[in-house]
């Protein structure tokens, strides 16, 4: 396996990345997640539109995207396969023990990992834990993932495969790694980016693609909802069969099924939408 480090290809066993840089002594970094179909990445411009905007967030320096296209094509050249994860990571470089940044420039990784088609259906939790939609990171994709880590062990301890957050107002905002829609009479809705979710790629492509509706959500409508559906990067749109204890026969519905549909044919049409 190659992966992208310091401006070039290294065998992953021997890559090597300092001990204090920034991204691992204080998770001082921004990433993406690509699918990759083939060795062609899907919808790269606007996850590096994203990358750009992450990195002004946390005060980064703009990442050199053409760098980082030559890395992307580089990296999926080297290890050809059938559905890959390309995950794209750049870090405040090497540092001090504090938060301080140090003067030595950022850290680009670029790696790529195989992985498989998603279920259609999938089974959700609900966590008493909150998204803060007015925190400094809200909005960024950020390395500082330790609450999602947990969250999504609790997630895993009851079977499930995401855990579901409410913001500080009791919205209804995100899982740890997608967006989710819901269904309430015939009509799909998602939080929108005010209640503190991320702006999902595949979000954004499914608002767009389906005219899904941008509604302020008490975190209480999983309870209520016809049809929940989760979108992200490597789920694309995923039906939810069941959340905590409540369970929604029938998944997928029939307005997850086509907006399944909808999103497929798109998807296929155009690899950079």
């Amino acid at each position: 396996m190659k992966i992208w480090l310091d401006g070039g290809l290294q065998d992953i066993e021997s890559a090597r990345v300092s001990v204090l840089d920034h991204g691992l002594t204080v998770g001082d970094g921004i990433f993406e997640t690509v699918k990759a179909v083939d060795g062609r990445p899907f919808a790269l411009t606007r996850h590096l539109d994203r990358l750009t905007r992450s990195a002004r967030g946390l005060g980064l320096p703009d990442p050199d995207l053409d760098e980082v296209r030559r890395a992307c094509a580089a990296v999926l050249d080297a290890n050809p396969m059938p559905l890959g994860r390309l995950r794209i990571t750049c870090t405040g470089g090497h540092g001090p023990l504090g938060s301080d940044r140090g003067e030595h420039g950022t850290t680009l990784v670029v790696a790529l990992g195989e992985t498989a088609r998603r279920p259609d259906t999938t089974a959700a939790v609900t966590v008493p834990w909150t998204r803060n939609e007015r925190g400094v990171l809200t909005g960024l994709k950020t390395t500082s993932y330790a609450e999602n880590v947990v969250a999504l062990a609790r997630a895993r301890e009851r079977g499930a495969t995401e855990a579901l957050f409410a913001n500080t107002a009791g919205q209804l905002c995100e899982g740890t790694g997608s967006n989710v829609f819901v269904v309430l009479d015939g009509e799909l809705h998602t939080p929108p980016v005010a209640s503190g979710c991320l702006a999902g790629i595949t979000r954004a492509l499914a608002v767009e693609w389906t005219g899904a509706r941008e509604t302020d959500l008490p975190f209480d409508v999983l309870e209520r909802a016809e049809e929940i559906f989760l979108t992200s990067t490597l789920r694309d749109v995923q039906a939810v069969h069941r959340v905590d204890d409540r369970e929604l026969p029938g998944a997928p519905g029939p307005v997850t099924a086509k907006a399944m549909r909808i999103f497929d044919e798109h998807a296929a049409a155009d690899l950079d939408p």
